[in-house]
């Protein structure tokens, strides 16, 4: 009975989001129609069949949910994937730039916190450039990194190789993803109150000792949280990465494409599956936190 109570509220709230996306459908494809129907001489048409024609429009303003799905059932379940056709294949390319910035940027956020959290020097110089260079539009900075990376992994200014955008877009993911995990560490390791800082040096104790005896587990809950941030931060990274580099592949690449030729229903199922894809990761990293924790002894919830 829980179950169903706790899944009730999800349901509909999705049923009232459906609701409302089909109601904006009407609203937003509607004039076209119209114009359509004027062009093509038609008057006098039902309002039921005025619905259906603007809710199965090819290229819609707002395409519907079935056709959003429709579109992504064709792209993942209908094609190989490993071919460019698959949506498969295009978050595989995100996917793969998306972990490599993300490993990358959360170990540079724990040992920034690390430093941090054993330097005074380093918190007062350190901390305020952290948090002024989030201040700096990704949108902005994506292409100067893109132009960096060509230049430096391929020895030819602006000649684009896989590599060098793989590299680029999993700078950009590090980029987005080291922020959270740097603050939440920073957070974590200065969690244990005093008087636990206190008995361990009663007893001794190392500043190794302190740091992996008391402000590491202390801090592990902190970096889980972060971390969670930080992997759907290292996501849009990669998306956004992969527009100025003239990427073929990619769901950055996929949206660009559905813009160009107004495709919006290719557009919106990148999406989905971008959300998709955003909510996998998540889980895994909730999942490497629950066996962390039970590794450490806790009781899984």
């Amino acid at each position: 009975m829980r179950g169903r109570s706790d899944l009730l509220p999800i349901l509909t709230v999705l049923a009232g989001l459906l609701v409302l996306w089909y109601l904006g459908a009407i609203g937003l494809n509607g004039p076209v129609q119209n114009d359509m129907y004027r062009r093509a001489d038609v008057v006098g048409v039902p309002f039921t069949q005025f619905v259906a024609d603007t809710w199965n429009q090819q290229r819609p303003v707002l395409p519907t949910p079935h056709q959003v799905f429709a579109e992504l059932w064709n792209t993942t379940a209908l094609v190989a994937p490993t071919v460019p056709r698959s949506l498969l294949f295009h978050a595989w390319v995100t996917l793969s730039a998306t972990l490599a910035g993300f490993v990358l940027g959360s170990g540079l956020g724990i040992l920034l916190a690390v430093m941090i959290v054993h330097s005074e020097a380093m918190n007062r110089s350190l901390m305020p450039w952290i948090v002024a260079s989030q201040t700096i539009p990704i949108l902005a900075l994506a292409p100067l990194i893109v132009v960096i990376g060509f230049n430096v992994f391929t020895g030819t200014f602006g000649v684009p190789t896989d590599p060098a955008r793989f590299i680029s877009k999993a700078i950009i993911s590090a980029y987005l993803s080291f922020f959270p995990v740097t603050v939440g560490m920073v957070k974590g390791l200065r969690s244990p109150e005093d008087i636990q800082l206190d008995l361990m040096r009663t007893y001794n104790a190392s500043a190794a000792q302190v740091f992996w005896k008391l402000r590491w587990p202390s801090a592990l809950p902190f970096l889980f949280t972060s971390m969670k941030v930080g992997v759907a931060a290292s996501l849009v990274g990669a998306i956004v990465g992969e527009m100025p580099t003239g990427a073929v592949s990619g769901l950055g690449a996929r949206l660009l494409n559905g813009s160009y030729y107004g495709q919006t229903t290719q557009i919106w199922s990148a999406l989905i599956m971008a959300s998709i894809l955003a909510a996998v990761l998540v889980v895994a990293v909730g999942l490497v936190e629950r066996l962390v924790y039970v590794r450490m002894g806790a009781r899984p919830a």
